[in-house]
């Protein structure tokens, strides 16, 4: 796909990877509609993107909730009159032990609202985005792209039952939704980045951030700016679909 002219929604686009991608794709001449709910962060990558001479507009969304997300993703199709392509990023985390053991007695378990609250917005929110734009592609009768941010976490991490189903099964929907939609001209791919240096790592002690890179046989964090390039070679590539894109240094879970 060439990306000038065409519209791009971006989920979690407030910051970190979801702005990197944000910025990445307008400065390849994308339109850009950004969600996530921090208005503030919104109006910061809309700014950045502005900059790069493409229209950007800001959609106060939780991608979890189906009433918003529908009514958004109509709003940026009246608004920009097309809708080529989305990157479902947004995700968060409540990391915890299945069940917590010392001295031999249970003292903790992972709670549902835990479980729940990581499986709403990583997995049905990465459904409801990718439903409600694949509609409006097949309306538009334009094909499209869909980039699904998996994780390497996708194999199964220590503390993260809740990340870890969430990003498998975000892998899997883009193979499935791979093979439904590419009748409509719509390709889907995956990404799935290992540790990244975003706010949240940033925050981290250094002895931590050493644990977390001593494994990784490029010996470092990967930057967002590569996760987003990653995302634009499935954009860019017509030949892409169906596949996950190891963005990870190199590390294996």
């Amino acid at each position: 796909m060439e990306l000038r002219n065409k519209t791009v929604v971006v989920t979690g686009a407030g910051r970190g990877i979801g702005r990197a991608i944000a910025l990445q794709l307008a400065r390849h001449g994308a339109d850009i509609a950004l969600f996530d709910r921090n208005q503030a962060d919104l109006e910061a990558a809309a700014a950045l993107c502005t900059a790069e001479s493409v229209q950007a507009r800001t959609y106060c969304v939780n991608v979890a909730d189906e009433s918003e997300v529908s009514a958004a993703m109509t709003k940026v199709g009246a608004e920009f009159g097309r809708l080529d392509g989305l990157v479902n990023n947004a995700g968060i985390v409540r990391d915890g032990l299945l069940v917590k053991v010392k001295d031999g007695a249970v003292i903790g378990r992972m709670s549902l609202d835990q479980w729940d609250s990581v499986i709403a917005v990583n997995l049905s929110g990465v459904f409801l985005c990718a439903r409600e734009a694949a509609a409006h592609m097949i309306e538009f009768g334009n094909g499209g792209v869909i980039v699904n941010i998996s994780s390497i976490s996708r194999a199964g991490n220590a503390g993260q039952s809740n990340y870890s189903a969430a990003k498998a099964g975000v892998e899997s929907m883009s193979v499935v939704w791979a093979k439904e939609l590419a009748r409509y001209g719509i390709r889907v791919g995956s990404i799935a980045p290992g540790f990244t240096h975003t706010d949240i790592l940033a925050s981290m002690r250094p002895e931590v951030l050493d644990k977390l890179t001593a494994p990784v046989p490029l010996k470092r964090l990967g930057k967002p700016d590569e996760i987003a390039h990653a995302v634009r070679f499935i954009f860019e590539n017509e030949f892409f679909t169906g596949r996950c894109l190891d963005i990870d240094g190199g590390l294996r879970l």
